[in-house]
């Protein structure tokens, strides 16, 4: 089981049929449109709801987020690669590997990004990479119920797959590569994104048919994890949907 927090997490495993959720708690002095929303969404698919005092809430989030509710659910479930594979269209035709993500709340943000500019699906590593907890689906806004997720225990030999499935590989890279502003590619792309600090282990560095680069004009030469796949998500769909 797993524990979820915050309005709009659980209001969006709500929206997406609720089956996830086995109850919500709501904190007895918390009120709003929002928590009312939710209340009366889960009285409408017959979801348990308890009122709890706010403490017992900070206690089960283990944090103070949770924005007076909380919704006790089954397991994350990851989906496998094929479906992210098969989840495109015309316009959508983007995969995201994530090479080591260690932070929850850069994984949930990049997990929200992916989602807001159409990417077909995330990857993460199986080890050594933080997994979809309870903090990611806070840090997405709940965009972690909606896109599909794929952990994987080799990234080296699930690049060598999607390429025989007529995918791109993209690097990004500070400092080398070709401009995202000279991007131009309708096809078939994996975008894979490094570590915070590391950046892609070199293994996964020869796997990569080119390398993209952002422009920048400061003098600190690298961005957070989460804002570089903002800029390059956007300007990779963008372009698709032009070519589109």
């Amino acid at each position: 089981m797993q524990l979820i927090y915050g309005v709009n997490p659980i209001m969006e495993a709500i929206k997406q049929g609720g089956g996830r959720i086995k109850g919500i708690i709501a904190s007895s002095g918390r009120k709003g449109a929002a928590i009312e929303n939710i209340l009366t969404l889960a009285s409408a698919k017959n979801i348990p709801v308890s009122f709890k005092d706010r403490s017992y809430l900070d206690n089960a989030a283990g944090c103070r987020m949770h924005q007076g509710i909380v919704a006790l659910c089954n397991s994350f479930t990851y989906k496998k690669l094929d479906e992210i594979v098969d989840n495109r269209t015309k316009l959508r035709n983007i995969i995201l590997i994530l090479d080591g993500v260690m932070d929850p709340q850069n994984l949930g943000a990049v997990i929200r990004t992916a989602h807001s500019f159409g990417v077909n699906g995330v990857i993460i590593p199986e080890n050594r990479a933080a997994s979809v907890t309870s903090t990611v689906i806070k840090a997405s806004a709940g965009a972690a119920h909606w896109i599909p997720i794929v952990r994987e225990v080799n990234l080296s030999w699930t690049i060598e797959y999607l390429k025989e499935r007529g995918f791109w590989i993209y690097g990004a890279d500070a400092d080398a590569g070709t401009s995202i502003e000279e991007f131009d590619d309708d096809g078939l792309i994996v975008l894979v994104l490094g570590s915070e600090g590391k950046g892609l282990r070199p293994l996964i560095r020869k796997k990569c048919d080119f390398f993209l680069s952002i422009p920048m004009l400061g003098k600190v030469d690298s961005l957070n994890v989460s804002v570089a796949a903002g800029i390059i998500l956007y300007e990779m769909s963008r372009k698709q949907r032009r070519e589109g």
